[in-house]
């Protein structure tokens, strides 16, 4: 684990581990306690800049290598995260605020999208044959990569959301300059460096590059080579990304915030609908896009439900995320435990209730659940990234599908009910990328369509979705008979 610690810590630049330039140190540090991973010098300006032009300068020879070839690299990609499957899970833990728990299922979740490509990683050898009306033509269409993409991933589950982009955009032949949230720049770009490193992948396919958006500016969206920005991340940044995009007529793929519904249905079963709330509102101190934002309850179930889960909630082990028994870790940071602790007092101001009023421990804050909410208030509202809540009263199961819909958000979204017939026909009334029908909105999948729909994002990731998302389509129609021309 010193090795990825103390070796590792700098940016993969053309197949090398390079220094950043700047005069500029930063630390990587557990946010359990403050205490320093590593530390890290930061790449420039420069450095980025002349990212691109590698990347640039390898894609149209990684765009016609075997697939094979390809195969083979990825498959000894996963090999490495497998071999060194404990190592890893440390350091995931240590640099997120994770619990073992969490930081397993992003590993599994990481190796699952590298084995994913093997079913789609020759749709770039694709040629459709379309017939013409006009005599003598052939129409083809061909599937050929995008070329660069930049890659800009999060803090909160670092491996899989990098992956998630720069795995497709590999397999289908682009090459990748990518930049992991500096938190947790190990996870989320030097151990994703280190694996393709050691799988053979050809210089200059893939750049991890470790900076601050103050020292290397926009250049992440404005580079001119750059084909597609892929962004997991806040609607505020995204919206950004957008603006960016759109001025410079870039492709976007964008999973942005989320104000996650959980319904419970006058015909739930009440104790199995706390059990799936729990797990949905709590896994990573709720710093999960998909995380429970609002719970949205029938109000014949509404007292029962919400005593047995704050019940529930107020029992929760929680404190260093390295201890097996730990479900609530530390948040990122101390500017995010501010964040929430400002967001929790402006809400009681406002007359806000707290049925459970939570506690700090350092750089851990324990569940806070505010009871008898109205879905237009500002806590309601906010996508609050932290294990706080609100649960608010539905006076019909139509009224809970109109008040999840009541939101600027459509990531996530889970209905509990007896009646999944009418779970799966209400699903379909959310405004949301996703419904879950009895279970939580934390759920993902190398193989369906991740994403949102308003303001939680643009695009789908997941297999064969993805494979649209990171290529294009080009038209070529051959003349085998001279064709006249009228004039």
């Amino acid at each position: 684990m010193n090795d990825f610690k103390n070796k590792y810590n700098k940016n993969y630049i053309n197949g090398k581990w390079i220094d950043g330039d700047t005069e500029r140190t930063e630390d990587i540090m557990n946010p359990y306690d403050n205490s320093v991973i590593t530390s890290v010098k930061l790449a420039s300006l420069q450095q980025v800049k002349d990212s691109f032009k590698i990347a640039e300068a390898k894609q149209k020879e990684w765009a016609h290598s075997p697939v094979n070839d390809r195969k083979a690299i990825f498959r000894k990609t996963a090999e490495f995260l497998q071999d060194n499957r404990e190592d890893i899970i440390q350091i995931i833990s240590q640099e997120t605020g994770g619990t073992l728990l969490k930081s397993e299922l992003e590993l599994n979740l990481s190796i699952d999208v590298l084995k994913e490509t093997f079913k789609y990683m020759d749709a770039v050898d694709e040629i459709i044959d379309i017939p013409s009306t006009i005599e003598g033509k052939r129409n083809r269409v061909y599937r050929q990569p995008l070329g660069v993409v930049s890659s800009i991933s999060p803090f909160n589950f670092p491996m899989n959301l990098s992956l998630r982009s720069i795995v497709p955009a590999i397999a289908l032949g682009n090459t990748v300059v990518h930049k992991a949230d500096l938190q947790v720049g190990l996870t989320g770009g030097s151990i994703i460096a280190r694996a393709f490193d050691y799988a053979g992948l050809p210089k200059g396919v893939f750049q991890s590059i470790l900076t601050t958006p103050d020292e290397i500016k926009d250049e992440m969206l404005e580079n001119p080579v750059i084909q597609l920005i892929a962004f997991t991340g806040s609607t505020g940044f995204g919206k950004h990304i957008g603006k960016v995009a759109g001025e410079n007529l870039k492709r976007v793929a964008l999973e942005l915030g989320g104000n996650n519904p959980f319904i419970v249905l006058q015909d739930a079963d009440v104790n199995k609908a706390v059990d799936a709330a729990i797990f949905g509102k709590f896994m990573h101190q709720g710093q999960i896009c998909m995380c429970i934002n609002r719970l949205i309850v029938h109000k014949d179930l509404y007292e029962d439900f919400a005593n047995k889960f704050m019940e529930r909630a107020s029992k929760l082990p929680y404190g260093d995320q390295t201890n097996r028994d730990t479900v609530i870790g530390p948040l990122i940071n101390e500017k995010q435990i501010e964040r929430v602790l400002e967001l929790i007092e402006k809400a009681e101001k406002s007359g806000n209730k707290l049925g459970l009023r939570g506690k700090r421990i350092g750089n851990v804050l324990t569940p806070f659940v505010f009871v008898d909410v109205n879905n237009s208030d500002e806590i309601a509202q906010t996508e609050l990234f932290s294990p706080v809540v609100s649960i608010i009263k539905a006076e019909s199961d139509d009224h809970a599908i109109e008040l999840a819909n009541d939101t600027i958000y459509g990531l996530s979204s889970a209905i509990f009910t007896s009646d999944l017939k009418k779970g799966e026909e209400y699903g379909l009334k959310i405004d949301s990328g996703m419904t879950h029908i009895n279970d939580q909105t934390v759920n993902d999948a190398s193989n369906i369509p991740f994403g949102g729909n308003k303001q939680s994002g643009l695009g789908r990731f997941g297999n064969p979705w993805i494979i649209d998302e990171f290529t294009k389509l080009k038209w070529i129609s051959v003349q085998d008979k001279y064709r006249e021309f009228p004039f």
